[in-house]
């Protein structure tokens, strides 16, 4: 709804004299009761009617009839022979109702859960951890890397190691997100991991160490700039600026962008790295069946690479905020995109506050590049495919890298 401003008249103007007699105001008062009772009766279809002015679209089915789950909780009540947490059952309720959505990024986290999501997108590890990175690949959570100076490298723990068992408790069937958590705790305290290479279980006592969790950073090599970004958190577009200005203030040929592995983040954070090689054009669409469509561009003025050589690094686990990033650099043709074919994240979650704490991630959208790719389920295809096996990654061996630097020579 368009807001306008106004302008006082502060010239003095002669005053009014309004009565108001005892009639008028127990009318008015009557007038105003019947209005509550009205809109509050009737919320949800005023509020519906209002929704395309606040950027929704009308829905319809927006009601459930909840009398059959309310029939299977009697039922269960009257039957059961043991105590029931009627909490407990309410999670229960909920987090089954947003998973037989059957979107596998729609989720419902309850207060703990939400607190635990939100520290993990900032990179917010208070405990101790063992250093490693995981991502389900060929359908295994598998450590993806492990990190220089951290409890699992020194252990000889490997890339591609499938994650079987956390302190003998077997939890290959887990996401990364409940995997992590569990390998975290407090800073010296003990954890057992068991994984599985090649058909062989092994397992690795670990001490939990403080783990340092920056969301990027850069190193040098013969003039050429690496920018590894490991996630898009809300300090990440920042960070990185920062970094491209040193690399620019020190006249590099050309920059390496390492977005292997990054499993996205905010979408703000993802415009925020392509306005520095993009100005002010153009970078995605939103289509959203709930919501009005949306078009971001990049911000003006930031464009601080726009003239640099530039190379991105992706693979199958490069995804969502990432490949906002590679899509619209490989649009306008500034990158070359070397590696494997991305993840193929082509949606957006929103993150809805409901109540006592818990949080709502639904997918709200989906996003099209700016030549009008969708790219959920197939992912961006490199300009240049060079594979990188984990036997490779843990002989320090890098030929995606190496190809990416060739490029800049």
């Amino acid at each position: 709804m368009k807001k306008t401003a106004e302008i006082e008249n502060t010239e003095p103007k002669p005053k009014k004299i309004t009565e108001v007699t005892l009639g008028t105001t127990i009318c008015g008062c009557v007038i105003t009761l019947l209005m509550g009772f009205y809109i509050g009766a009737n919320w949800d279809g005023i509020f519906a009617n209002f929704k395309p002015y606040l950027g929704f679209k009308k829905t319809a089915g927006e009601t459930l009839n909840l009398k059959p789950v309310q029939d299977l909780y009697t039922t269960l009540a009257e039957n059961y022979d043991g105590t029931i947490d009627k909490d407990a059952v309410i999670e229960g309720a909920k987090k089954g109702m947003v998973e037989a959505v059957g979107d596998k990024y729609t989720t419902y986290m309850t207060a703990d859960e939400a607190t635990d999501y939100k520290k993990d997108l900032e990179g917010e590890i208070e405990e101790g951890g063992v250093g490693v990175s995981l991502a389900k690949r060929e359908d295994y959570i598998r450590i993806i890397r492990t990190l220089p100076d951290n409890p699992a490298r020194k252990a000889g723990v490997l890339a591609g190691d499938i994650v079987y068992a956390i302190d003998d408790v077997e939890v290959w069937m887990e996401d990364a997100e409940s995997i992590s958590k569990r390998l975290r705790g407090a800073e010296g305290t003990k954890v057992k991991l068991t994984v599985v290479r090649d058909n062989n279980k092994l397992d690795f006592d670990l001490t939990r160490e403080k783990i340092n969790n920056v969301s990027a950073d850069i190193t040098y090599e013969n003039n050429i700039a690496i920018l590894s970004i490991y996630r898009f958190a809300s300090d990440t577009g920042s960070l990185v600026k920062s970094l491209a200005e040193e690399a620019v203030s020190k006249k590099v040929k050309g920059i390496v962008v390492d977005l292997r592995g990054n499993g996205g983040g905010y979408v703000e954070q993802a415009r925020k790295v392509v306005s520095l090689w993009v100005d002010g054009e153009k970078i995605l669409t939103q289509k959203s069946r709930s919501y009005n469509d949306v078009t971001t561009v990049a911000y003006h003025g930031s464009a601080i690479l726009k003239d640099m050589k530039t190379v991105i690094l992706i693979n199958g686990t490069t995804a969502s905020a990432s490949e906002i990033v590679v899509g619209a650099l490989k649009d306008y043709n500034k990158a070359t995109i070397v590696g494997e074919t991305s993840y193929g994240k082509g949606v957006v979650q929103t993150m809805l506050d409901v109540s006592g704490g818990a949080i709502l991630k639904v997918t709200t959208s989906h996003w099209y590049t700016t030549n009008v790719n969708g790219i959920n389920e197939t992912g961006i295809e490199p300009d240049e495919k060079v594979e990188r096996t984990y036997e490779q990654i843990n002989k320090g061996e890098d030929p995606q890298l190496d190809k990416a630097k060739s490029l800049l020579q």
